[in-house]
């Protein structure tokens, strides 16, 4: 079941992102690469601002966003995929190392990066966080994603004397 949303979604219009899709599960991908673009457009992206980008797996997506993010002026990614726990520890490797490698490209680059990547027990769950209807975590990657790329640095005014 959905929960409602916290805040209103942000206005990002203007700003350029780019969807990075991994195909493995093609399928569940398509249903969350679905709900990044809504969720994009819901926060005024447009259309032809947004690039998308397919791998074969989970595991490529943190090189893929340090090349897109490298080659262009994007404000934001959203990186979706699923992982689905299976018989050997292959899931902990590539769910594992996806969100270091991710964290390690946002931090690096300071441009944000929604984490639609879904790691799962089983298909079931996998299908029910990737649907509109149920879970929609493409959607909320994408505006996690909006909603950082909108904050706007502050300036610090220098201070005098003892903190």
């Amino acid at each position: 079941m959905k929960t409602e949303k916290a805040h209103a979604l942000p206005d990002a219009s203007g700003k350029r992102f780019a969807i990075l899709v991994a195909d493995f599960y093609a399928d569940l991908a398509a249903q969350l690469e679905d709900g990044a673009r809504r969720a994009l457009r819901d926060c005024g992206v447009a259309a032809d601002a947004i690039e998308t980008v397919r791998v074969p797996g989970c595991f490529e997506l943190p090189i893929a966003a340090r090349r897109l993010i490298a080659g262009s002026q994007l404000d934001g990614v959203v990186a979706l995929g699923v992982v689905i726990r299976g018989d050997t520890p292959h899931f902990d490797f590539v769910a594992g190392e996806c969100a270091r490698g991710i964290m390690d490209v946002m931090l690096g680059s300071g441009i944000p990066i929604g984490f639609g990547v879904l790691t799962t027990e089983n298909r079931a769950q996998a299908e029910e966080r990737a649907d509109p209807a149920r879970g929609d975590k493409g959607y909320e990657a994408a505006v996690a994603a909006a909603t950082v790329a909108t904050i706007e640095p502050k300036r610090e005014t220098a201070r005098v004397g003892f903190r």
